[in-house]
């Protein structure tokens, strides 16, 4: 009877491991966001036009859907962005029409 109470505080102790690790995932991802100067939104432009001084750069990308994508901005297309090591989920880039982009998000300057 014992054994199954160690178990038992080992398997939640790993769940709790593993949760705390998930959870520190997209903190580290908006850490390492560095803000980008000397560039600014260009309202009068297209969605291309604002996209294309932050190629290399960390983005978020707001989709009409309601969904969120954080990643590095690999290319930017006619009808589509490339978004590479795309945060919280390891190894994974992402393909997105930009006809479903509602919204794009940069950091710009430091909060001092």
């Amino acid at each position: 009877m014992r054994k199954a109470v160690v178990f038992s505080i080992g398997g939640v102790s790993l769940v709790v491991l593993v949760a705390v690790a998930l959870l520190a995932v997209p903190a580290r991802a908006g850490a390492q966001a560095k803000p980008i100067e000397g560039v600014k939104f260009e309202v009068s432009q297209s969605l291309n036009d604002n996209l294309k001084p932050f190629l290399g750069k960390l983005v978020y990308v707001n989709l009409r859907s309601g969904k969120t994508y954080l990643g590095s901005l690999k290319a930017v297309g006619d009808h589509w962005i490339h978004l590479e090591k795309v945060a919280e989920r390891n190894f994974f880039d992402a393909l997105i029409r930009i006809e479903d982009i509602s919204a794009i998000e940069v950091q710009f300057r430091d909060n001092k």
